[in-house]
């Protein structure tokens, strides 16, 4: 689904990732759950490209609902994934610590993990082979991707600001639509490793210029993320 120039976005308010078209090629942020790999396949045909024409993937963390199809575009197509050197691990692995449920309404809950299943969310295949990135790069694909450390969801949570497409992904540094309760809106993220942690990193989202904020989880946000920030801190109490 295009949601402006150059800026695609794949899957739904439920689980979403994304995609930056430009006339160098395209950049993934993100790779949702395994099922979407047929979303991309039929977003690539609307714009008359391939998987071929995909330059990276970059992840804001390396949590299983992220990395669906990375492994798969990345053996099947050469193209390299990028995650923080701190979530490295997770994004081979899938090692992560337990964190609490919280708030828990069922229809919500059930509905989040039926599209799951539907998407084949408990087929997760782990990227074998990762480029390790660093708060500040500025990587060399298509919109100049610029990587923010966010940490707190995750050691190696990151926002991606791409300027060209005047936004910016924020991964589960944040939600708009908490998958546990089904409340829209921003707010903190459930199964989040650091909550505090997590709050302090909204300082440097709301340090950058941009009119998109691209959560893994709910709606697009046409907001600034100054505005985006200080709703989810407000919604943290």
């Amino acid at each position: 689904m295009k949601l402006a120039p150059h800026l695609h976005r794949l899957g739904n308010d439920v689980v979403s990732c994304y995609l930056i078209d430009t006339d160098d090629g395209i950049t993934l942020v993100d790779a949702a759950l395994p099922g979407h790999w047929h979303d991309l396949q039929n977003e690539l045909r609307s714009l008359g490209k391939t998987a071929d024409d995909i330059r990276g993937l970059v992840l804001t963390h390396g949590d299983s609902d992220h990395i669906g199809f990375a492994e798969r575009l990345r053996r099947e197509h050469g193209v390299p994934v990028y995650v923080h050197a701190a979530d490295a691990d997770r994004a081979r692995t899938g090692e992560k610590p337990k964190t609490p449920l919280g708030t828990m309404k069922v229809g919500a809950a059930l509905g989040f993990f039926s599209y799951s299943l539907r998407k084949n969310g408990l087929r997760t295949t782990y990227v074998s082979e990762v480029v390790e990135v660093a708060d500040g790069d500025v990587l060399d694909l298509p919109g100049s991707p610029v990587i923010v450390g966010m940490p707190g969801h995750s050691p190696g949570s990151v926002a991606v600001h791409v300027p060209l497409a005047d936004a910016v992904f924020v991964g589960d540094a944040l939600t708009t639509r908490h998958v546990l309760t089904g409340r829209t809106g921003p707010q903190p993220a459930p199964f989040t490793d650091d909550p505090a942690e997590s709050r302090a990193s909204l300082d440097r989202l709301a340090q950058l210029p941009a009119s998109w904020v691209l959560p893994g989880h709910g709606a697009p946000s046409h907001a600034t993320p100054v505005e985006v920030a200080e709703a989810v801190r407000q919604a943290a109490g």
